[in-house]
């Protein structure tokens, strides 16, 4: 059966899945299911294998605790998080809906994660999707996918981007149970922020994905993917640090845990790594999605150019400030050097007088400013715009936005810093760690814009339209979210003209282009 009849047994709504019968609870007015497993747990003889359906089940089963994360890397944490979880069955999806009723036909919003393709899980208190559930209108879903060496490691014997393919069976789950919580299966909206948009943005090049949303937001996309001679290269390295190689036979036996402490150990040498590996190495990526042909036949950029999202709509952003937060949890916040700016636009801009270009466009501009525009410009702002644009010139239709108010919370150091969307788009402005950014008692300013920008997000989830123009190469209409918030002409200009030659191809291995 698919998305079988639902019903709420008095303060307990019940719904009906292809594998069985789930329990769940209301929650200020709003039903949600959490823990559900989409795919089977990738472990023992499904390590590194792509995703496979979950069992069924007898009788009713709880769905009131979120599933464990999967395997992290060491940063903020995460890796004590995933370590002090109970369990294997890394791979499932959580539900919100207003309204569980099968001939509810809501609009349904997916959201995928950020955490540069290396942490994450669904279960962290700023992916809570009721406020946007029942604010909007619409059933929210929220799941995990496999990340780092388990994810995205080139491993032989293993499919490639197996990050990615979770990501189509947990959407392929949506298509086949949604409409039991009140969802219409064919107004399917995916959206994501960073690795996420990066993977939103891979989705839309992907075969495999083809017919399993009908819109998709994409938010800071990365402009990182690799090579498979690069992603080989890095996959071996971590392999080394536990004397093996980088196959199936040697890996499986290796626990999670082991696995990403070596990816890490890896990444805390990667300044020794530069000449071979580039710019990733000089930013501290160690894995994104991998241009290998099969399970990703091209860049997002060029498979959208050549027309792969022409019936999909398309709402893709960015922050103005996405270098800010990086800059400061570096502590060169204030403390970059002419030295240090030159360094980075040597290596970042683009083309052999892309140091030129930024200098002569941006005349008044000291090194921290050039270094965070460079910085910004290159994994972030550009890669998005660029999206936007390939889509219009494949044929289909994209709108473009810009978020350019200042975070008020840690003293108004970090502007409109990567992420801060996050908060503000689900309306969770006192939880988790991206509502920091917004300050201890969000302001009437900031409730305001975040209802704006739910708004957005929801009206283009039901109508594909957030509000403002379709974006062509003529005027160049943008939404930019401020305390004011008002339909412009792109705002970065400067920035798009120094960029506008540029491909975005998978990068190789050996260093720069």
């Amino acid at each position: 059966m698919t998305g079988a009849e639902s019903v709420l047994s008095g303060p307990r709504p019940e719904v009906g899945v292809t594998a069985g019968r789930l329990r769940g609870v209301l929650e200020a007015g709003v039903a949600v299911f959490r823990g559900i497993s989409f795919a089977e747990p990738p472990v023992g003889t499904l390590r590194f294998a792509a995703p496979r359906p979950a069992r069924g089940w007898s009788g009713v089963r709880e769905a009131l605790a979120y599933g464990p994360p999967p395997p992290q890397g060491g940063h903020f944490g995460m890796e004590a998080l995933a370590q002090d979880a109970a369990g294997d069955d890394w791979l499932t999806v959580n539900v919100w809906s207003p309204q569980p009723d099968p001939g509810a036909g809501l609009p349904v919003l997916v959201w995928i994660q950020g955490g540069a393709y290396v942490i994450g899980t669904s279960g962290l208190p700023e992916y809570d999707g009721g406020r946007l559930a029942r604010d909007g209108g619409v059933v929210v879903v929220t799941f995990n996918y496999r990340v780092g060496v388990e994810g995205f490691a080139q491993i032989e014997g293993a499919p490639a981007n197996r990050g990615l393919l979770d990501q189509v069976a947990a959407l392929e789950w949506v298509r086949d149970n949604i409409r039991g919580f009140g969802g219409d299966p064919d107004r399917v909206t995916v959206f994501g922020e960073s690795a996420g948009g990066g993977s939103v943005a891979a989705l839309l090049a992907m075969d495999r994905a083809a017919g399993l949303f009908r819109r998709a937001v994409a938010q800071s996309v990365p402009g990182t993917f690799f090579s498979p001679e690069l992603a080989a290269d890095i996959g071996a390295a971590c392999a080394a640090e536990l004397g093996l190689r980088p196959t199936v036979a040697d890996l499986a036996a290796v626990t999670p845990g082991r696995l990403s402490a070596a990816a890490d150990a890896v990444g805390a040498t990667l300044d020794q790594r530069a000449g071979r590996w580039g710019r990733p190495a000089h930013r501290s990526i160690l894995f994104s999605p991998v241009v290998d042909g099969e399970v990703l036949a091209a860049t997002p950029w060029q498979a959208l150019a050549e027309g792969a999202g022409r019936g999909i709509d398309l709402m893709v952003g960015h922050t103005r400030d996405e270098q800010r937060l990086f800059t400061a949890i570096s502590g060169l916040l204030g403390e970059v050097g002419e030295e240090q700016a030159a360094h980075a636009l040597q290596l970042f801009a683009p083309g052999p007088d892309g140091e030129r270009r930024y200098r002569d466009a941006f005349p008044a501009a000291g090194p921290d400013e050039l270094y965070e525009l460079v910085h910004s410009d290159w994994l972030f702002r550009m890669p998005s715009l660029r999206l936007a644009e390939a889509q219009t010139a494949g044929g289909g239709r994209a709108f473009v936005y810009e978020l350019t108010w200042p975070a008020p919370g840690m003293g108004g150091a970090f502007g409109a810093c990567h992420g801060l969307d996050v908060p503000l788009v689900f309306g969770n402005l006192d939880r988790g760690q991206p509502a920091l950014l917004v300050g201890e008692q969000p302001s009437p300013e900031a409730e305001e814009l975040s209802a704006l920008m739910r708004s957005a997000w929801t009206s283009f989830a039901a109508h594909g339209d957030p509000g403002w123009p379709v974006h062509d190469s003529g005027q160049r209409l943008v939404q930019c979210f401020d305390s004011r918030s008002a339909i412009t002409a792109y705002p970065e200009e400067r920035s798009r003209r120094i960029w506008q030659d540029h491909t975005f191809a998978a990068l190789p291995l050996n260093g720069p282009e």
